[in-house]
């Protein structure tokens, strides 16, 4: 019967409760992610053509931040630095073209 032999021992995926899963490229994406919102609100200032090119600024931010998945404190900090972009960008925005709401 060869059913009844000697089985293999299962080891465990991670060592430790939790594993050497890091949660920081999880919040970099957080971040970036909850980014998007303020980008695809500013219609309410900018104009369709201002909100398409914010946009694409912030689909670039997160292309970078994706891409940079093995270097979580840099995505942390490209994630970040999405809020004060989409901030100089309406302000700027509004000083150059006059975008008002």
């Amino acid at each position: 019967m060869a059913g009844l032999g000697r089985r293999r021992r299962i080891k465990p995926v991670a060592d430790g409760p939790r594993g050497d899963v890091s949660f920081t490229p999880f919040l970099a994406l957080i971040l970036i992610v909850s980014s998007f919102f303020l980008y695809a609100a500013s219609g309410i200032v900018a104009p369709w053509w201002g909100v398409v090119a914010m946009l694409a600024v912030w689909l670039a931010l997160f292309a970078t931040c994706c891409l940079s998945w093995t270097k979580p404190k840099r995505m942390v900090w490209i994630a970040a630095l999405s809020y004060p972009v989409w901030f100089a960008l309406l302000v700027g925005g509004a000083f150059a073209f006059g975008w008002k709401a």
